[in-house]
């Protein structure tokens, strides 16, 4: 897939990466630093003390490859480290290297996240490295961190210092820093659910869905209809990824074009970023020529088949629901009303079958049962609507939340089976009970 951070000056991908980490509290107003090693070999760097949260493209620093220094403030302190890392590794160009809650909590317990987690963190993150303490600005701190980058990790924490990580783009290296952080807090808060499971070397091999081998077809001109659904998901994936519910590498959104037909996110392309003409159309279990969904696409095509009434699908990675996806604790959705009514109890689908066996998947789910755990792969949510999708998305979390958060307060109190007929029989008096 294309990257249109290309087409950006190096200032401008600078100021757009650095606003994302501020934006979402992943560093700082004083803490962090970004680069980037262009084509002509010159280091385009964040400037030292200045406000991350106040930043501008002109406030960004050029060191050309013949030493001369261009900008109206010092480079970064860290500085160093960043030259070695490149020097060590000529096919990274972009570093980032910040201060977020979740990696500084194994930052300073000198610890590294086990990306074997999750699927696409191994995939995007690989296994992360750990660099000992050095003082921040030295050259040693630059020996320390550039000899893990040279061992072939493209994540490093340090100790008691956070997190360095890199990529051959700048787009490359935040996404691999936004997915360690979520496989970072998603250890955190599953920690206090129960005993972690991660994925042994033979689940890590499994293949994506085959979506990306479907037969093409040439669509026609789009309808007005489908147009104004274009931009109503494209919406939805942007808010979703404000809220938390997807990370730039993860989270699929999908809605019914007709019985037919559905359009769906496509693969590898940021959700921060996705617009209408990103979105892809899949007809009889063919995709548009040259596009390419997502990997779920089999999943959502194998649930509108089974249940006409589903008009939009949500595969989130909401970190909290996550959390209960890796971990055998039940994440119990009788808690309030609101949550049981539009949660319904949540199921729970083996790690494995959505790469193998999407029909089961679908079966898993129904229109009475639209949430399901995918173990080690967040969560599966069905809707009526795309607004009415996304809800549940949003009421999954918050219920997910205030589970682990009870936690902390003592043993929580689910509403009993008296309770829950009412509610069914008040709210939903013509629906089959399952």
């Amino acid at each position: 897939m294309l990257n249109r951070q290309v087409f950006l000056h190096p200032r401008d991908q600078l100021l757009d990466s650095i606003e994302r980490i501020y934006q979402y509290r992943m560093t700082t107003t004083s803490g962090g630093n970004l680069s980037l090693h262009d084509t002509r070999d010159d280091i385009w760097i964040t400037p030292a003390r200045v406000d991350k949260g106040s930043l501008t493209r002109d406030d960004m620093v050029c060191l050309r490859h013949d030493g001369a220094v261009e900008g109206r403030h010092p480079p970064s302190s860290e500085l160093p480290f960043h030259q070695q890392i490149y020097a060590a590794r000529p096919d990274l160009r972009a570093i980032v290297h910040a201060h977020p809650v979740a990696l500084v909590a194994f930052s300073i317990c000198r610890l590294a996240p086990n990306t074997c987690l999750l699927h696409q963190a191994r995939r995007v993150c690989g296994e992360v490295g750990f660099a000992p303490y050095a003082l921040p600005g030295s050259q040693q701190l630059g020996k320390n961190i550039a000899a893990q980058f040279a061992a072939g990790h493209n994540c490093v924490m340090l100790e008691n210092h956070g997190v360095v990580v890199a990529g051959r783009d700048m787009s490359e290296a935040f996404q691999r820093f936004e997915t360690l952080e979520f496989t970072a807090k998603t250890i955190i808060k599953a920690t206090a659910l129960g005993k972690l499971r991660y994925l042994d070397d033979q689940q890590l091999a499994l293949p994506p869905q085959g979506a990306l081998k479907l037969a093409e077809f040439y669509r026609p001109m789009p309808t007005s209809g489908e147009n104004e659904l274009r931009r109503n998901l494209r919406d939805f994936v942007r808010r979703g990824y404000r809220q938390r519910l997807f990370i730039s590498t993860e989270g699929t959104f999908s809605a019914r074009v007709d019985a037919d037909k559905f359009l769906i996110t496509p693969y590898q392309i940021d959700r921060a970023r996705i617009d209408i003409d990103d979105l892809v159309l899949v007809s009889h279990s063919q995709r548009e020529a040259d596009r390419w969904p997502s990997r779920a696409t089999l999943i959502h095509q194998a649930v509108y088949d089974r249940y006409p009434e589903i008009q939009s699908i949500v595969n989130g990675y909401p970190v909290n629901a996550t959390a209960f996806s890796v971990t055998p604790t039940q994440l119990e959705s009788r808690t309030i009303p609101e949550s049981y009514l539009f949660l319904r109890d949540v199921q729970r689908v083996p790690f494995g079958l959505q790469f193998s066996a999407p029909e089961q998947v679908a079966a898993a789910v129904s229109p009475t049962r639209p949430i399901a755990l995918l173990e080690n792969d967040g969560v599966l949510v069905l809707g009526r609507t795309v607004l009415d999708a996304f809800d549940r998305l949003e009421v999954l979390e918050s219920t997910a939340e205030a589970l682990v958060n009870g936690r902390a307060l003592g043993p929580v109190t689910p509403m009993n089976e008296a309770v829950i007929a009412e509610l069914l029989a008040h709210f939903c008096p013509n629906e089959s009970h399952e």
